[in-house]
């Protein structure tokens, strides 16, 4: 097996006395895992970062194997890792990506949009421009593996318009006049979530309760749940950001 490509760096976990196991998305081959010689010297550490984008080569005998990898640094984030708030962004959007996907299945659409996530805290003056981008793309990986919510019509009328509400046992929209008495067990569904532009914090934090309910139930259980504790520190720091 030999497989060249871009890839972000999404997790590193040291192996052996100077080595270390990564973690990378790729477009056309999906989260691959590979071992670095020397991973954890004072050259590679910088490479080796969280959101960092690589030409990356993964070669092995045999597909079972786990593959030797090599990577040039194609782009650096590793700056961003000075500021508290784009740090927790990074280390949880690839945390997400490496604790949720399987090996060697592709997603395009995440590479993509997981590229422009890391992008937009590094280009974003502050987190309000980027923060809704990132529940977006929690979005977009709950559709990937199957756990898409529709947000397009009404659960109860099948109203496509004045969607106001997300059941958070079915992941369906629900009308404003339909959730009249039942708003408390409800989230509240922010129009950017569904229709894409701009939103305001109360928006995000909708956003970010709806995306994270549906992440713990449905895709990070069990061993995976421990990558939640960068999501928490993430929307510690945004509220202390929009206060």
């Amino acid at each position: 097996m030999r497989i060249e490509a871009l890839a972000i760096i999404c997790a590193v976990r040291g192996h052996g006395e100077h080595g270390a196991v990564v973690r990378a998305l790729t477009p056309d081959d999906g989260l691959l895992a590979g071992y670095v010689r020397g991973g954890r010297s004072r050259r590679l550490r910088p490479v080796l970062m969280p959101g960092n984008l690589v030409h990356a080569e993964f070669r092995a005998r045999t597909a079972e194997q786990l593959a030797g990898l090599t990577v040039e640094l194609a782009h650096s984030r590793a700056p961003l890792f000075a500021e508290p708030l784009p740090a927790a962004a990074i280390d949880w959007a690839c945390g997400l990506t490496a604790a949720a996907l399987a090996e060697g299945l592709a997603h395009p659409r995440l590479f993509t949009a997981l590229d422009g996530v890391l992008g937009a805290v590094e280009a974003a003056p502050a987190a309000r421009g980027w923060a809704a981008s990132l529940a977006r793309y929690e979005l977009l990986l709950l559709a990937e593996l199957g756990f898409g919510l529709d947000l397009r019509r009404c659960a109860v009328t099948g109203a496509e318009s004045d969607l106001a509400y997300v059941s958070p046992r079915s992941g369906k929209a629900v009308g404003r006049d339909a959730g009249v008495g039942h708003a408390a067990r409800l989230f509240r569904l922010p129009p950017f979530l569904r229709d894409g532009g701009a939103a305001g914090w109360d928006e995000v934090f909708d956003a970010l309760a709806i995306t994270g309910h549906f992440l713990a139930r449905d895709i990070l259980v069990d061993r995976k749940a421990e990558v939640l504790a960068a999501r928490a520190r993430l929307i510690d720091r945004l509220r202390r950001a929009a206060e």
